[in-house]
């Protein structure tokens, strides 16, 4: 006989899982996503997910120890969160965001609401909901395309235009780090199969979600569609990694059909209706402050008690529904809803004046080029053999330059004053570069601008200096070659900057880029 008595308060249950157990097990689920988003999206993914995990685990540190707290970093929790974070994000964004993001989601969500187990909303999602709002311009920034936010796949179908669903499931796609539905769904369906999350949640969101875009979504119950919808936007991560959060999710097995069915029919919701392509987010949100509610009025039959004895229970506390909703609910309900009104009727009054200040810069970089011309009209043809290109990087050894658009430049007479191309570089050392190239009638280059620098400071944003910058100024060359020890001389040699050799070939190589596209594509000499 065991001697040892184990004293606590009911309900007595015990399970053979524990909290770090769970915590490192999701982080297991979590890493096949990791690696493929790591490897799709190079070094600076990488250290998004380093930085990300490094300031959970480190916030959390420092708050037990200032607070004279108990270890609690060392159960894992903090980093899933960070991990969490980190996958929702964009491969470009700048570093000092994630650090943010984690920071909001430990120290704001979880430590200032007492800890595991006690916040009432994801903390993961909270942050990235919170940088959303405070850094749309960024967080949106998958890939450029003009210097204004690239257009994920979702983003695509919500403009009604075709994309690639094998490279959304394979998580080649653009998008964010963890954007493998493949790996996502060997992580939740491993998850299920070893009990820790439940299938309720998870299977009810993305069978609400589906029939829901199939019956109001316009295009009725097509595969494609569906598919397409399904592996884009975050909803398998969403499913499987965030509503089903222990603390944040109900008790009960109907409670969490329910919740499973209100984020479901939300997202599409959302998806359809919004304008953000990645607005499920919020659908998860929103279904973690109906959990109480939820908890409240779904609960199951006590063991040897009669419908009778629950009746007149029932009857005898019966309270007001306002009265009966935790006073922290409904004041954080006020506040999301007085919020989100708030930032939607900003957003609506300012969204076609930020647009037409994103036009008139770009069109101030493009005259810059091009200082001659005085209008700019498309080519139809070209603007044909874009669409084809799809976003794809041009050519196979330009690295990952992408030409966005181009446009023929025309002066007060309407005759040709020259060319201007958009070109953009996915291998800066902190994120894309967007340049405008601007030609002459007969092809040389007058010069370039940045449409979009985000370097590091003192190092990589010295590239938009006139010493680098202007040495690509009235050159008749074909193509041009990156010399790091300095002291060009010949026309097609650039000088690279001093400590950023990544920015300079990345310049360089988008610079190739467009030259050979116009004389290949646009001049027809290939």
């Amino acid at each position: 006989m065991n001697p040892v008595l184990n004293l606590s308060a009911a309900p007595h249950v015990r399970d053979r899982w524990t909290t770090k157990f769970i915590m490192y097990a999701v982080c297991a689920a979590l890493l096949p996503a990791t690696v493929v988003g790591i490897l799709v999206s190079g070094f600076h993914a990488f250290l998004v997910v380093l930085v990300s995990v490094a300031s959970a685990v480190v916030t959390e540190y420092l708050f037990d120890r200032f607070c004279h707290k108990e270890d609690t970093w060392k159960d894992g929790s903090a980093v899933v969160t960070g991990l969490t974070l980190a996958l929702t994000l964009s491969p470009q964004v700048p570093l000092f965001l994630p650090i943010l993001g984690s920071f909001f989601a430990i120290f704001v969500v979880k430590c200032c609401f007492g800890g595991l187990g006690k916040n009432f909303v994801n903390p993961a999602l909270a942050a990235r909901c919170f940088l959303l709002i405070s850094f749309g311009t960024a967080m949106t920034s998958y890939g450029s395309v003009d210097s204004v936010s690239s257009a994920t796949p979702v983003a695509l179908l919500m403009t009604g235009r075709a994309v690639n669903i094998t490279k959304m499931f394979l998580g080649t796609a653009n998008g964010v780090i963890g954007s493998s539905i493949l790996a996502l769904l060997v992580g939740g369906l491993f998850l299920w199969a070893m009990e820790i999350i439940h299938g309720e949640i998870c299977f009810s969101i993305l069978l609400s979600f589906t029939l829901f875009m199939g019956l109001f979504g316009g295009q009725g119950f097509d595969p494609y569609f569906l598919l397409a919808h399904l592996c884009g936007g975050g909803v398998i991560l969403g499913s499987f990694f965030m509503a089903s959060d222990y603390a944040t999710s109900p008790v009960t097995k109907l409670g969490q059909l329910v919740y499973g069915i209100l984020i479901g029919i939300l997202g599409a919701l959302f998806r359809l209706k919004s304008g953000a392509a990645d607005s499920f987010s919020y659908s998860v949100i929103i279904g973690n402050l109906f959990v109480p509610l939820i908890d409240m009025y779904i609960i199951p039959k006590p063991f040897a008690y009669t419908r009778k004895a629950i009746a007149a229970r029932s009857h005898e506390e019966k309270l007001p529904l306002l009265r009966r909703i935790p006073r922290p609910v409904l004041v954080l309900t006020v506040i999301s809803v007085i919020a989100g009104v708030a930032l939607s009727g900003v957003y609506a009054m300012t969204k076609d004046i930020i647009e037409e200040q994103k036009r008139a810069a770009k069109r101030a970089s493009y005259k810059s080029v091009c200082p001659g011309a005085a209008d700019f009209e498309t080519d139809p043809e070209i603007d044909l053999y874009l669409e084809e290109l799809d976003g794809e990087p041009y050519g196979m050894t330009f690295g990952r330059s992408t030409i966005n658009e181009f446009l023929v430049a025309k002066d007060e007479n309407g005759a040709i004053a020259g060319y201007v191309l958009n070109v953009t570089s996915a291998d800066g050392f902190d994120g894309d570069i967007g340049i405008a190239l601007g030609l002459n009638r007969d092809g040389m280059l007058n010069g370039i601008s940045f449409t979009s620098l985000n370097e590091t400071p003192g190092m990589g944003m010295r590239a938009a200096e006139p010493a680098f910058k202007d040495q690509f100024s009235n050159k008749a060359v074909s193509s041009f070659v990156l010399n790091k020890s300095g002291g060009s001389s010949a026309d097609n040699e650039i000088d690279s900057v001093s400590g950023a050799s990544t920015t300079s070939g990345a310049v360089v190589n988008a610079v190739n880029a467009g030259l050979d596209f116009f004389h290949t594509v646009v001049k027809g000499d290939g």
